[in-house]
């Protein structure tokens, strides 16, 4: 769920289209090339799913690890070692690694969606929202009034479990609603069930995407990692309904009751 003020003469255009296996939304309002940035912005999602999906056989994800060539591609190269700095920020609780392949789905939509933004800007476009699966990135000019993004309940499929309010910010939710325990643990092999719903906010959305898995991962002690991450806050649902949240999430709460921890780390 996303909303905004808007001026009597802004333009707005809101775009959807599926790729990279979720629906990927556009909401852009204001001065810019609207048209222009879409198209663009579209085509280079379509361009980062022919070239990091999992199910493509082709792609270089899939060919990573047998394939030194692939490491050529620059985008892969950052890709991967951004993973790399993430596993080793969450002690493995994130690892892109399975085997001898590599599967950096977790960070790639988010990354994704932060180069779409950058696209979106440089076509002129300042006031907009992006949203992937549930992953968002917002932007609003000076005068208008913050975004409000939505965070599904973990346990009401008919209700939000927390509204934040931003002007600029990237919001990455990793839960169990949807797929059940499909998130796991890289460190045991089984599935991550110490959360179960984890949202992580910040600057930018490849980093918040994975870290956001991180901390689901690390259940408990989650929130309190990511309050070691300059820039970056967590709020988290355990499975018992209780629920952490760093000093500084910026939320409006709706449903699920929070109590603002300290700013060191995170308290219940």
């Amino acid at each position: 769920m996303m909303e905004t003020a808007e001026r009597a003469t802004d333009r707005r255009t809101v775009r959807v289209e599926k790729v990279m296996g979720t629906a990927v939304s556009f909401d852009v309002r204001g001065e810019g090339d609207h048209d222009a940035a879409v198209a663009e912005a579209i085509a280079w999602f379509h361009d980062v799913d022919r070239r990091f999906s999992t199910y493509r056989p082709d792609s270089l994800v899939s060919r990573f690890g047998r394939d030194a060539a692939v490491l050529h591609d620059p985008d892969l190269a950052e890709v991967v070692e951004a993973c790399e700095r993430i596993r080793s920020l969450s002690g493995g609780a994130f690892d892109a690694r399975i085997g001898a392949g590599f599967d950096p789905s977790a960070f790639v939509k988010g990354w994704s969606v932060d180069r779409a933004g950058e696209i979106l800007r440089a076509h002129g476009c300042e006031h907009w929202s992006v949203n992937a699966g549930g992953d968002v990135l917002v932007s609003t000019p000076v005068g208008h009034r913050p975004w409000r993004i939505g965070v599904q309940h973990p346990f009401d499929r008919g209700a939000l479990g927390t509204v934040l309010e931003a002007e600029h910010l990237a919001v990455a939710t990793s839960a169990r609603t949807e797929r059940g325990d499909h998130i796991r643990d890289p460190r045991t092999g089984g599935p991550a069930v110490g959360a179960a719903s984890t949202t992580v906010c910040g600057p930018e959305l490849g980093f918040a995407d994975a870290c956001a898995t991180a901390a689901f991962v690390l259940g408990e002690d989650g929130p309190a990692w990511v309050a070691g991450l300059a820039g970056y806050e967590c709020w988290s649902v355990l499975p018992d309904g209780g629920v952490l949240a760093t000093a500084g999430f910026p939320r409006v709460v709706h449903g699920v009751p929070v109590r603002t921890a300290a700013a060191s780390g995170a308290a219940r």
